[in-house]
């Protein structure tokens, strides 16, 4: 354990984090192991273990937490594999799954496993108890000192610069950095004024407790299960199991609908479960904690990300909507690159590119948040209780430039922001663009086509557009990259993008095109899977079209592309016979 130097009651140290969460204990740990030397101190108020909401993850997760060095543990805690979700919703009342990976490919794993091959397309589901307290003793062994029963009373400042933290022992912390990942509750963002906007209509609140003994809709293989989310008529259902016993379930809907109900938390969280016939099913043996808690889960994000001398990360610096369970992913995430420039900037008190950094990283959680919160939108606006929210993408999209009927729009918003997210293959959490047209055929009944299919002529659209520079996070290391900026979107200049970009400077036939990527690729004979490298540049020139890079015309004389449009595949398809509960419900 490093310890704080200091005299009396002022202990001073580099970096001060307020919160234990995952966003404050993944920064302590990757910090702490790109560079051990630092002196780094977390502070929680409450004492761990302690429950949490928000347990179910996105494969992107997995990653990170193979970088911290704490897979093993992780992955020794026995919590269930997420193959996926199965959901009702949208204008089909029939289940249907959205899976990360081959059930059947599942059914072979001999847990625990090392974080490889296949493993690498899942997810976890946690219990937040255990999970959180897992992270931060493993921040801890790493060397950073961690207080909890430790409460900031007072943030001490100066302008925009913070110059120490009052704690409830009534000592003074002093740091060269403070961050604050405190969630919700904000303590840093709001002790310096920075101010906060909800970025969508939607207005939600969230209802759950924690179930013993409930049944699982599905085991695959060694715990791996799917979640289920349930939409009703005012809202919708999650039931995510955290272990053999325990399962989370909760109960989102419009606070509007709440108070015209005018019912308890309890009576309203029991009634939507009572009269949903698949979680009934499930929970037909099961018994509740009897503690139904409560909170808003109003989208938002924070007019900035950091000042002088601190910064924002996890939810203090925004929030989506936990419909696509993209909250854990966005706070692990922005941790990351967090311990990346605070490593960077600590190397050099005098760095010329701090400014660049610390606005970097800020633009670069808050363009991830707005866009989960763009497609939640979306995704909203395909069940009954919220077809008010296509006209609000109407909105969205006009002050864009863009004139589009609401149910247009909202199509539109939906397929955006896939050059925004990686830096080096078109994405948005778990979705390529494949699978998200797909999940538009589910909730519409409308096939999602492509626009290759119907253009062959490609024209790059760098109109307007500013070329700057953009960080890359590896291994401890920012690298520098070049990317174009138009507004909230950017097109970065790595991966498949730079080579999409490359060729489109030389050639606009997209038969002409194709053959150079194909060569480029080494031919027809590389892997023929959905993660292709030919597969995913059409994805990349498809999200280019979306996006205004690319402006796609059509030759008659011209060959076109012919990209084929499956209802269904292994990882979108309607759910199936395997599924215990199905039977259940008909009972």
């Amino acid at each position: 354990m490093v310890g704080i130097s200091g005299s009396g009651n002022v202990h001073k140290c580099e970096v001060a984090i307020i919160g234990g969460g995952p966003a404050g204990s993944t920064t302590a740990a990757l910090l702490m192991k790109y560079r051990p030397d630092s002196k780094v101190l977390v502070l929680e108020k409450e004492k761990f273990p302690r429950d949490h909401v928000g347990e179910s993850q996105l494969p992107s997760i997995s990653a990170i937490i193979d970088e911290m060095g704490c897979w093993d543990e992780i992955e020794n805690a026995g919590f269930p594999l997420k193959i996926g979700a199965t959901y009702r919703w949208g204008k089909n009342p029939e289940l249907w799954n959205f899976d990360f990976a081959p059930p059947s490919e599942v059914e072979k794993l001999a847990r625990p496993t090392p974080y490889e091959g296949l493993r690498r397309q899942t997810a976890f589901q946690v219990d937040r108890a255990i999970y959180d307290e897992i992270l931060l003793d493993h921040a801890e062994k790493l060397g950073a000192e961690i207080r909890q029963e430790t409460q900031v009373t007072e943030v001490l400042r100066d302008g925009d610069r913070v110059e120490g933290l009052r704690l409830s022992d009534g000592s003074t912390v002093v740091a060269d950095y403070y961050i604050d990942a405190t969630g919700h509750v904000g303590t840093l963002r709001r002790a310096m004024g920075v101010e906060t906007k909800p970025e969508t209509k939607l207005q939600n609140v969230a209802f759950w407790d924690y179930w013993e003994n409930a049944d699982w809709a599905i085991e695959v293989g060694s715990g791996g299960t799917r979640v289920q989310v349930m939409s009703q008529a005012a809202g919708w259902i999650w039931f995510i199991p955290l272990g053999p016993t325990r399962t989370s379930i909760g109960y989102v809907v419009p606070s509007d609908h709440y108070k015209k109900l005018g019912s308890s938390v309890e009576d309203c969280y029991h009634d939507a479960i009572k009269n949903d016939d698949r979680i009934s099913a499930l929970i037909k043996n099961a018994t509740p904690r009897g503690m139904v808690e409560a909170t808003k889960d109003w989208s938002f994000t924070s007019s900035r990300g950091h000042g002088e001398n601190w910064f924002l990360v996890g939810e203090s610096i925004g929030f989506a909507d936990p419909i696509l369970a993209a909250g854990m992913t966005l706070a692990h995430t922005g941790a990351r690159e967090l311990a990346h420039t605070l490593a960077e900037l600590l190397a050099s008190k005098e760095n010329e590119e701090a400014d660049w950094l610390k606005d970097s990283l800020s633009q670069s959680q808050l363009r991830r948040v707005r866009q989960h919160i763009r497609f939640a939108d979306f995704w909203y606006a395909s069940n009954g209780q919220f077809t008010d929210l296509q006209e609000h993408c109407a909105e969205i999209a006009r002050e864009s430039g863009i004139k589009m009927s609401p149910e247009a729009a909202w199509r539109w918003l939906a397929q955006g922001g896939f050059t925004n997210e990686n830096t080096s293959t078109p994405a948005l959490g778990t979705c390529d663009l494949p699978s998200l047209k797909q999940v538009l055929w589910k909730l519409t009944d409308k096939k999602g086509d492509w626009e290759l299919n119907h253009k062959n002529v490609l024209k790059l659209n760098l109109r307007n557009a500013e070329r700057k520079m953009m960080p890359v996070y590896e291994d401890g290391v920012i690298k520098r990259e070049d990317c174009w900026v138009r507004g909230q979107n950017r097109l970065p200049m790595t991966g498949i993008f730079k080579v999409v970009v490359d060729i489109l400077e030389q050639e606009s036939r997209i038969d002409r095109i194709h053959k150079m990527i194909v060569d480029y690729y080494g031919g027809p004979t590389q892997k023929k899977s959905h993660l292709s490298p030919i597969k995913v540049a059409v994805q990349a020139m498809e999200a280019m079209i979306n996006e205004g890079w690319v402006i796609a015309k059509i030759d008659k004389k011209s060959a076109k592309m012919a990209i084929n449009r499956p209802e269904e595949n292994d990882f979108i398809h309607m759910n199936r016979d395997e599924d215990p509960a199905a039977s259940k419900t008909m009972d």
